[in-house]
């Protein structure tokens, strides 16, 4: 999975809008290997994120668990802590 792509399912508080939003264009991303899509395809672009986020949306609506919700400070702060040892680990 792209590692921009965070989950978003299980927390409190719920994902927003726009943290579905960058979901989906993180995903559209990757798939169409570009950052900046051409003027001959924002349009497809632009509708796909638009797609993938309101089905992610849908997921997250759906989807049930028993578990308790998850802190999102401290899931935050055990990525930082991943990306402080593996960046330092590459110098």
């Amino acid at each position: 999975m792209c590692r921009n792509i965070h989950e978003l399912h299980n927390f409190e508080p719920s994902a927003t809008d726009e943290e579905v939003r960058a979901a989906a264009l993180q995903y559209v991303r990757k798939v169409s290997g570009t950052t900046k899509p051409s003027q001959a395809n924002q349009e497809a672009f632009d509708r796909a994120v638009d797609e993938i986020a309101h089905a992610t949306h849908h997921l997250l609506e759906a989807l049930v668990t028993k578990a308790p919700p998850k802190d999102r400070e401290t899931f935050a702060a055990q990525r930082r802590a991943r990306a402080a040892k593996r960046y330092a680990a590459a110098s």
